[in-house]
């Protein structure tokens, strides 16, 4: 018998009710006049890439589908039999052996039935954005749920029988202090999601708040406040028995999450949907990132994306920026001697300064090392 190849897909979902002031992903609140011909051009789009698995495949591998992400925008703007439907195509287009089915879910939109739907479907997971328990603050990002809807949301998802839930909160609002960001990650820790990942407030490019803060109407946090937040934060939900796994991530015993893992350990991935992005051994490719575009190409047989070629160098530098972000770090036995050779004489100086250790042939950051690890990474970059 073969070998199994396991591979995750992604399935982007664009749109959303209304944007968040931070948000510089690709969406529209075109949800309703946009999505049926959407979700006809994701169906056609699966099955027009039926046979791509094969192409990472060697001798006598089979590829599998491990792992399904559901992300966005905002996946839950989609009618539960929508995605019904394009949960039945992964299944009937690919070998499906799967763990984990992720769907992200915004907290007011979450009810019984539709919990219940898309977990007939094949959902197990549920990631839901809370983002904070501060109700000003929840305003002030353009969030439309309140505290009291994210407390329930998380009830009603376990009520309708998914207990797998993932909660993503935020930190470095302008003017919040630390003490108020310590009541945040309590409260969270109080609904037990098996699952928290947590961010510092990004001030990107184009966005409202990159806008309000050119304006001077906002300012970001002091650098050191932030440190002061992130490590509250270890310290925090360490005591409360999550597992920091990854930088942003956290998770309970055995529920670290599953695709995201992938996109940290060199593992293949599909990404269906406008703006989507795929990895394959010596691929990555993107969608176009215009829906109308997207569903218009796809109507003709013609799938609208780029593609860029990864040589040696540039998967080296792929995996130094990936898998460094893990607790596990880089397995040294999975570089080209050349690359081994390089990394050790670049490392030795964030070894020597307690940034980074080297064990069971893992190279990975400290403690100390985390809070500077862009830094770190870029010192180790080949090209």
């Amino acid at each position: 018998m073969g070998k199994k190849l396991k591979f995750g897909i992604y399935i982007h979902i664009p749109f959303c009710s209304s944007r968040c002031i931070y948000c510089g992903f690709y969406s529209t609140t075109l949800a309703k006049t946009m999505e049926t011909g959407y979700v006809e051009a994701l169906l056609h789009e699966i099955k027009l890439r039926k046979k791509e698995p094969l192409c990472f495949c060697g001798e006598g591998e089979t590829p599998v589908v491990d792992t399904i992400y559901i992300g966005g925008g905002t996946p839950s703007c989609l009618k539960s039999e929508n995605v019904g439907r394009i949960l039945s195509c992964v299944n009937e287009t690919y070998e499906c052996q799967l763990r984990e089915v992720t769907m992200e879910m915004n907290p007011d939109d979450i009810t019984d039935e539709y919990v219940k739907d898309v977990k007939g479907y094949g959902v197990n997971r549920i990631s839901m954005g809370i983002q904070s328990f501060d109700d000003s603050r929840l305003r002030f990002l353009r969030r439309r749920h309140t505290a009291e809807i994210a407390r329930n949301a998380v009830s009603t998802v376990r009520r309708a029988g998914i207990s797998n839930v993932s909660i993503d909160l935020m930190f470095g609002f302008p003017g919040q202090t630390v003490s108020e960001w310590q009541e945040d990650v309590r409260k969270g820790g109080e609904l037990a999601p098996s699952h928290i990942s947590a961010y510092s407030l990004m001030y990107e490019e184009g966005t409202p708040l990159f806008s309000l803060l050119e304006k001077g109407k906002v300012s970001q946090i002091a650098d050191e406040t932030s440190i002061e937040m992130y490590e509250s934060l270890i310290d925090q939900l360490s005591s409360a028995g999550y597992e920091h796994y990854e930088i942003s991530n956290f998770a309970k015993p055995e529920h670290r999450s599953l695709h995201n893992s992938s996109y940290w350990h060199d593992v293949p991935y599909l990404g269906f949907g406008a703006s989507a992005h795929s990895y394959t051994i010596g691929k990555r490719s993107s969608n176009v990132a215009d829906i109308r575009q997207y569903v218009e190409s796809l109507r003709t047989g013609i799938l609208p994306s780029s593609m860029e070629i990864i040589d040696d160098d540039t998967h080296y530098d792929d995996l130094v920026t990936t898998a460094l972000r893990t607790k596990e770090g880089l397995c040294m036995d999975s570089l080209k001697p050349k690359y081994r050779e390089y990394i050790m004489k670049a490392a030795k100086r964030n070894i020597d300064a307690g940034l980074m250790a080297m064990d069971n042939g893992h190279l990975h950051l400290t403690r100390k090392g985390l809070f500077v690890s862009d830094m770190v990474m870029c010192d180790l970059i080949y090209t």
